[in-house]
């Protein structure tokens, strides 16, 4: 029989086996704790990054929708609108090493362009003439960027690369001066879209890469209402005559090098002149 000396020292041994389970309940209750409040933090983190860079955002992105090698996405830099009623645009030098550039310069006085009225051009192509008119009022930017590259002759004798023609989905993509798809003017600038920019029949809108700001020379004719997201700039209109053109062209179809119903037209379309007109 236990003596009183040995159930006291029984005792005591199971006190202390209790306070260390409790002393290691403990510590594994601060760990979890500790972990628990990381991830949370982590988390918090992450939901902010995410929110910064817009990946909760509602906008849509389309991926080689109008424009150049890899079209998509893209958000305008607001111009700033001075007292007379002009706004500064930013031409923005191309520092992505594109060989396919071409060094006209940039148009003059970005500062004070004019954003009223309508600047017509006569494009003049192997299968017709159409008359493009630019809206200053809609696109003051692009507009100016537009007539100058014609002043400066930089589409003169240069290939519309890309067809469309697709029940939604009809343009025709001209402004690279080497037909490569990927070539423009040696500066980008922003876009200027709205909510509700859209892109009926006769529209011309300017294309741009998948990255915002990054609009040049290249543009498309729309011959259909064709549906795409409001990211692409409109800076004008086609003339009747034009979309005729346009229409004998669509009608011969693509060589859909790049997809069914997209690629390089199958009725070759040379711009032999654009010519600013008045």
């Amino acid at each position: 029989m236990p003596t009183n000396k040995q159930r006291r020292q029984a005792a005591q041994r199971h006190l202390q086996k209790q306070l260390e389970r409790r002393a290691e309940l403990a510590r594994k209750r601060r760990r979890n704790l500790g972990i628990l409040a990381t991830a949370v933090a982590a988390a918090i983190v992450v939901v902010a990054a995410l929110v910064i860079t817009g990946v909760f955002s509602s906008k849509n992105n389309t991926t080689n929708a109008a424009g150049s090698s890899a079209e998509a996405t893209g958000s305008a830099a607001a111009v700033t609108t001075n007292a007379d009623g002009t706004v500064s645009c930013t031409y923005s030098p191309d520092a992505s090493g594109n060989p396919n550039l071409k060094d006209v310069g940039t148009p003059p006085t970005p500062e004070a362009t004019p954003t009223q009225g309508t600047q017509a051009l006569l494009m003049s192509t192997n299968q017709g003439n159409l008359t493009l008119t630019l809206d200053r009022a809609k696109a003051p930017c692009a507009a100016a960027s537009f007539a100058y590259l014609a002043s400066q002759k930089f589409f003169d004798g240069s290939p519309c690369h890309r067809e469309v023609n697709q029940p939604t989905f009809g343009v025709l993509q001209c402004g690279d001066p080497t037909g490569s798809g990927s070539g423009g003017p040696t500066y980008k600038y922003a876009e200027e879209v709205t909510p509700d920019t859209t892109y009926p029949r006769g529209t011309i809108a300017m294309a741009k890469t998948s990255a915002p700001n990054t609009t040049g020379s290249q543009f498309f004719l729309c011959f259909t209402d064709t549906q795409l997201p409001p990211e692409y700039t409109v800076v004008g209109t086609v003339d009747g005559a034009g979309l005729a053109v346009l229409d004998t062209i669509a009608a011969a179809g693509n060589n859909s090098s790049n997809g069914e119903g997209d690629g390089a037209p199958n009725l070759p379309v040379t711009i032999n002149t654009m010519t600013v007109v008045g």
